[in-house]
């Protein structure tokens, strides 16, 4: 870089420039923590941090654990979770966390810093095109090119992350942009150009919806995640308990009606419980609720519910008919839909009879129930989740990595509030669980937040024990061990004659790993153990406000069943085994 492009770049003292509007305008969004990592490019910014010193910042490990901090927080609070990294791998890091978020729905504003505008194109030192890189990974993204519309492109980055479907927003930074002089100001929040995200449902789609739920004799709910970001959770209730509904809940859905409630079928798909998909497939009425009814969830899409018709509310129109047909549309907010068809049922002179159809699935449930193999012996992990839904309260929150315990968890977890449970969804990101926890347990100290990982993918984000203990995080990570890549290891003895090609582990004791980062650890090998352990686990973290890992040994084998075989249709499901582990 010359001698004048040092000058230009160099922050003045005592001028307020593009850095201190950044800082403004966080301010002005109300963000309370950032989580980040400071490198060349982005200095300016956390300069002016330090200078303002007006809110907390998380120096993360490894930058994409800051951007599934951010998500954990986001999906803790309903606030949208802020990461900030330098330019070139700081932000190139960031990618599979912004793609985990765009997938699941997640309201994330990313900053990265830039090399100066003047050095675009040239492969400059730690350059990376990120508006490229993110564009079809993001809801949207800026690079901001005058330091003077650093408001206005924040309050609509903010407005855009929350609004509709939420989503990860990135303003790429350029670093001559940063150290530019400009005029302190404040922006409202305004859409831009042409984005209308829809709110209200049409009144006429909602009539025709309610008319086919006042004749269906078999009706299905099945509520996605949207219900659980609108916070429409009560209405769901109210709706599944005036009809007589039953509802079955997706993964990114769970919460949204209490597991415990009669009406509730549990999770649908790929690992769903067999009820729930035996009562998709013989419906006559789909109510899908902000869900976009991925394959997990239906499987063979021509044999997922082939006698029903389907009523979509999402708040995208993209999403609906995208993978099945629909005869009702509804676009708009999955609250604002819900108390429109709540409201149009209460004004039902007849309300359905569906007092058949209920003892069907009582049938179903009976047939095919929830069931796993226990000894005496080894540890079911089904059965460790189920005693610490035991311990926890139901405000709780419990976050996972990917695998096999991801869906032990789904399974036998007993969620009963939404926003209690925190996973990755569509992209499936091993390594998401650990830092999620820290970013949940950061937005929401009040409550007690549990990761569940397996250990494969425990390992994959591991450095952030030394951020959860820097920051005194007091989450417990119990991590289920298997010693294998155990879903991978699953599908190679169902599917692939036993031929276990790279799935075993060598992890290391993970309680000696947490006692080297500074945090508690624990090996736990037995069934009777756990309990104690896990007791001292909850005691000692909020003791000492560090976070405790359980090295958990289980049983090496367990099975996550249900199953439907990949390609196969939901009804023709592996169901559950009991007996004996080994």
């Amino acid at each position: 870089m010359s001698s004048a492009a040092k000058a230009k770049n160099k922050p003045q003292a005592g001028t307020y420039n593009g850095a201190d509007a950044v800082v403004d305008a966080l301010r002005a969004q109300g963000v309370e923590l950032i989580f980040g990592m400071v490198g060349g490019q982005i200095m300016p910014v956390y300069d002016a941090l330090h200078r303002h010193h007006c809110f907390g910042h998380v120096l993360v490990g490894h930058e994409q654990g800051a951007a599934h901090m951010a998500e954990g927080y986001a999906r803790a609070t309903g606030k949208p979770g802020v990461i900030m990294t330098t330019s070139g791998p700081g932000a190139t890091n960031l990618v599979t966390g912004l793609a985990d978020a765009f997938m699941d729905s997640t309201p994330v504003v990313a900053i990265t810093g830039q090399v100066a505008s003047t050095l675009l194109g040239n492969d400059a030192f730690q350059e990376a095109d990120m508006r490229g890189i993110t564009m079809p990974i993001t809801k949207h993204n800026y690079q901001v090119q005058n330091a003077d519309d650093l408001p206005e492109i924040f309050a609509e980055a903010f407005y855009v992350a929350l609004s509709g479907r939420p989503g990860p927003v990135l303003i790429d930074l350029p670093r001559d942009v940063a150290v530019s002089p400009c005029q302190p100001r404040q922006a409202t929040p305004m859409p831009p150009t042409g984005y209308k995200p829809p709110f209200k449902p049409h009144p006429l789609q909602v009539e025709r919806a309610l008319s086919l739920m006042a004749q269906a004799q078999r009706p299905v709910i099945i509520a996605g995640g949207g219900v659980i970001h609108a916070g429409a959770h009560e209405s769901l209730r109210k709706l599944a308990e005036l009809t007589g509904f039953p509802v079955s809940t997706t993964l990114m859905g769970l919460g949204g009606l209490p597991a415990d409630h009669p009406l509730s079928l549990g999770m649908p798909g790929m690992h769903g419980t067999g009820y729930a998909n035996l009562a998709i497939y013989n419906a006559d009425l789909l109510l899908v609720v902000g869900c976009r009814l991925d394959d997990r969830v239906t499987g063979n899409v021509a044999k997922f519910s082939p006698g029903s018709k389907v009523i979509h509310v999402d708040v995208d129109a993209s999403e609906i008919g995208k993978n099945l047909e629909c005869q009702v549309p509804i676009v708009g907010d999955a609250g604002q839909a819900l108390a429109q068809l709540l409201a149009g049922a209460q004004a039902w002179p007849e309300r359905p009879d569906t007092t058949a159809w209920r003892k069907q699935i009582d049938q179903w449930k009976k047939k095919y129930p929830m069931v796993y193999p226990k000894s005496d012996d080894v540890i079911a992990p089904q059965w460790a989740i189920q005693e610490v839904g035991k311990l926890l309260a139901p405000e709780d929150i419990v976050v996972t990595g990917v695998g096999q315990h991801q869906m032990f968890v789904a399974q036998y977890y007993p969620f009963r509030r939404p926003r209690t449970m925190i996973s990755s969804g569509g992209l499936g990101t091993m390594g998401f669980g650990l830092p999620a926890a820290i970013g949940a347990q950061m937005g929401a100290p009040e409550r007690q937040v549990v990761c569940f990982d397996g250990d494969g993918s425990f390992l994959m984000n591991i450095q952030e024990l030394a951020t959860a203990v820097r920051y005194r995080v007091p989450l417990v990570a119990v991590v289920l061990n298997n010693a294998w890549l155990g879903m991978v290891a699953q599908w190679q003895r169902m599917f692939y004659d036993r031929r276990m090609s790279q799935s075993e582990t060598a992890a290391p004791p993970y309680d000696k790993v947490a006692q080297a980062f500074g945090a508690l650890g624990k090996r736990v090998e037995r069934p009777e153990e756990f309990v104690p352990a896990m007791q001292w686990a909850l005691r000692e973290a909020k003791a000492q406000k560090l976070p405790v890992v359980l090295d958990v040994m289980i049983e090496r084998e367990a099975k996550v069943l249900p199953m439907v075989p990949p390609g196969g249709a939901n009804a023709e499901f592996i169901p559950c085994q009991s007996g004996d582990c080994q």
